[in-house]
């Protein structure tokens, strides 16, 4: 009787909603500003994914930690919102043709560079200075350079390691234009650094 009655005590902490600001606002708002480049959206999804959880409270199971239950909430969210801005960017003339530019920089028969427009030695490639916080905060300015559908790519790719047929379902593009996007995004992110960091 004891031990249950610890049991459901630590599952009423674990998932106290007015803690929730106190525990995790700040880690949510970090890591949703790190996937757009808003500001005041990004605070905005916070509050959703808190207002979101407390109506699936009752649906929350405790196979997960409470904060990571809140983040893929968030998640969602995250990707309505790439879905919205993707659908209004993919129309862009530019990015139509922009598929037709890949026979410049790929193998038409796989998404390898081609000789002459693989990527050179970058200067960065010492784990040193790839964890530099100096280093960290030219890259979150550069990204958020990029235009809105570049940066949902770049990140779902790169910071949620999402598979490219996940990407291309969530955003609704088409394989050549991820490839494309990635392709463009890199560049960008590239010349940006070359700029601002070397």
């Amino acid at each position: 009787m004891q031990s249950q009655n610890s049991t459901n005590l630590n599952l009423d902490n674990s998932t106290e909603p007015r803690a929730w600001v106190t525990r995790h606002a700040d880690y949510l708002y970090k890591y949703t500003l790190t996937r757009i480049n808003d500001e005041e959206l990004a605070r905005d999804l916070v509050q959703e994914t808190f207002l979101a959880a407390l109506e699936r409270l009752q649906k929350f199971e405790g196979k997960s930690t409470e904060r990571t239950w809140l983040t893929a909430i968030l998640k969602n969210k995250i990707i309505d919102i790439y879905r919205k801005k993707a659908s209004a960017f993919v129309k862009e003339p530019a990015v139509t043709f922009a598929e037709y530019e890949t026979d410049d920089f790929f193998e038409p028969d796989a998404h390898n560079w081609k000789p002459d427009h693989r990527p050179a030695e970058f200067g960065i490639e010492q784990p040193d200075l790839l964890e530099s916080k100096e280093f960290e905060l030219i890259l979150q300015k550069c990204l958020k350079k990029l235009p809105s559908l570049w940066l949902s790519v770049f990140t779902m790719k790169h910071l949620d390691d999402e598979s490219t047929d996940t990407i291309c379902s969530d955003l609704r593009i088409t394989p050549s234009n991820f490839w494309v996007i990635i392709h463009r995004a890199k560049l960008s992110l590239r010349e940006c650094l070359q700029k601002n960091w070397i």
